[in-house]
């Protein structure tokens, strides 16, 4: 079952949340709630994020403050952040925005469709990502013998080796498909660079699973010592 990705809301105006889950509940995705600055750095200790959708103006800790603090922190420093704000002070206020980390930044009233279209773009990277550490999860389970008895790893490698190409064949045509996609709509240069990294990860995967393949060479001498 493939799990869904969550997405998080940053608004201290139940309105606009409402407002914002409304619009996205089409891309059935977990949308989860914070009302503060502080509830959304509480939410992020604990769960993984595609997206952050983030108000500016907010009492307290505001927006700007609360991205600093979420681009401090290892686990949560690559988690993509939207801006969104209901005031334009000109270039400068939207540079502060893009100062702080953000990938994107949206002033209100905004158009749904656009909206829905940019965080989409994300939840579809953060998926590929997801697919990609479990085909490598797999990869070194098989090579480091996976607690399997001898009896079954003589007879299993063959076809635990092709199971990985093949679901690594299915992300590899998700991936491309995703990139022809952010070519054609000219997205974002951060979800670009993003795509381009997850294609990297992809060819380097390939390789060490072509390198096992009978008949290349593909003992575990032809990969990279662990020592």
């Amino acid at each position: 079952m493939v799990q869904k990705a969550k997405i998080l809301l940053v608004d201290d105006r139940p309105e606009n949340l409402l407002a914002l889950e409304a619009i996205l509940s089409a891309l059935d995705q977990t949308l989860v709630r914070a009302s503060s600055g502080e509830e959304a750095l509480k939410a992020l200790l604990t769960d993984d994020f595609a997206v952050i959708l983030l108000d500016v103006q907010m009492p307290g800790m505001d927006g700007f403050e609360t991205a600093a603090h979420i681009k401090r922190r290892e686990r949560t420093r690559d988690i993509p952040i939207i801006f969104l704000t209901a005031i334009n002070h000109g270039p400068h206020h939207t540079f502060r925005g893009y100062a702080a980390g953000a990938v994107d930044y949206i002033s209100k009233p905004f158009d749904p469709w656009v909206l829905r279209a940019k965080v989409s773009v994300f939840v579809e990277l953060y998926m590929k990502n997801c697919q990609l550490r479990e085909q490598a999860a797999l990869l070194r389970l098989q090579l480091e013998g996976g607690g399997v008895d001898h009896g079954a790893q003589e007879k299993e490698p063959a076809g635990l080796l092709a199971e990985l190409s093949a679901r690594l064949a299915a992300v590899e045509e998700q991936a491309e498909a995703l990139s022809k996609q952010l070519d054609d709509e000219s997205a974002d240069a951060a979800a670009v660079a993003t795509a381009a990294h997850l294609e990297r990860k992809l060819t380097g995967l390939r390789r060490a699973l072509d390198a096992l393949e009978p008949g290349a060479g593909g003992s575990a001498a032809a990969l990279p010592s662990q020592g």
